[in-house]
């Protein structure tokens, strides 16, 4: 497998795959790929239009719906069209080291987005997901500590770049405690989590700070593209794995797909129990198996 891309995803026909964010960069690529080997893809984007003109370059089934993550409302009409099995579940969709905001049920925008957003739309559509599910975190994990009494910095100072791998920490614990569920309740699905490495995308350009904004711009320079930060999210989808996987480059920025290492506190089972409690308060979405 060291020199895997997507030229080796097998076969999807048959099967269902949601994508969240998958109107542009890595999300696109994954929706692309594969509706290329035979998937139905479900593009879950904020915007339609922007979804239809990147559907429109795809080949295959490829369907265009309505999900703002921002949205616990929008979660919860976009879970409740969703008709029939899914067998895989990318939650994608992500923003990045942005300033300050709530979304509109009152959540700090990265954890709001990058974590509970997707953690309520995998409750409410697991009793529906065949296969697995697998959310995409980053490297900044490294940079993440979880507040439990603090989680949307109501009362710490707002620091863009710590909320940031603050949300990306939670997709990793999250992902953790999902397996862990999932393995209690004898259900055949797996959880597992990816990073591109460092890809440049549409995503670095969008962080709303101009002197931040400049400076992934300066890394830009030296990272991979969206194809190679993509393959490692279809690599988590296609390939059979143990129940929580956090798949990467072997060399962290660059390498074969595979396996990957997280931090410590990317493992603290009782964390992950916890921000699991705590995220159920929050979204008042339960694991429904």
């Amino acid at each position: 497998m060291s020199g895997w891309t997507a030229a080796d995803l097998p076969s999807f026909t048959g099967r269902t795959v949601i994508v969240t964010g998958a109107n542009s960069g890595l999300g696109e690529i994954t929706a692309r790929e594969l509706a290329r080997v035979g998937a139905k893809v479900i593009l879950a984007v904020r915007n339609t239009e922007k979804g239809d003109a990147a559907a429109a370059k795809m080949t295959g089934a490829v369907e265009v719906r309505k999900l703002d993550l921002q949205d616990l409302a929008s979660v919860r009409a976009f879970a409740d069209g969703v008709t029939g099995q899914v067998d895989v579940l990318v939650n994608n969709a992500g923003i990045m080291a942005v300033p300050y905001a709530q979304t509109v049920d009152g959540f700090e925008s990265q954890i709001g987005t990058n974590h509970l957003g997707h953690f309520a739309l995998t409750n409410l559509l697991l009793p529906k997901i065949t296969d697995r599910v697998v959310t995409v975190s980053s490297m900044m994990h490294l940079i993440g500590y979880i507040s439990l009494t603090d989680l949307n910095w109501k009362s710490r100072p707002y620091l863009a770049w710590p909320a940031y791998g603050q949300s990306k920490l939670a997709n990793l614990l999250f992902t953790s405690e999902l397996q862990r569920k999932l393995a209690e309740s004898g259900s055949p699905v797996k959880a597992h989590a990816a990073h591109p490495g460092y890809s440049a995308t549409n995503l670095q350009g969008q962080t709303g700070n101009p002197i931040g904004t400049r400076l992934v711009k300066v890394g830009n320079r030296l990272a991979t593209d969206a194809d190679f930060g993509a393959r490692q999210t279809l690599f988590a989808v296609s390939q059979d794995l143990p129940g929580d996987t956090f798949v990467g480059p072997r060399f962290t920025m660059w390498g074969p797909s595979g396996p990957t290492l997280r931090s410590p506190l990317a493992r603290d089972a009782k964390k992950a129990a916890a921000l699991w409690d705590l995220s159920e308060q929050l979204t008042g979405t339960k694991f429904a198996l």
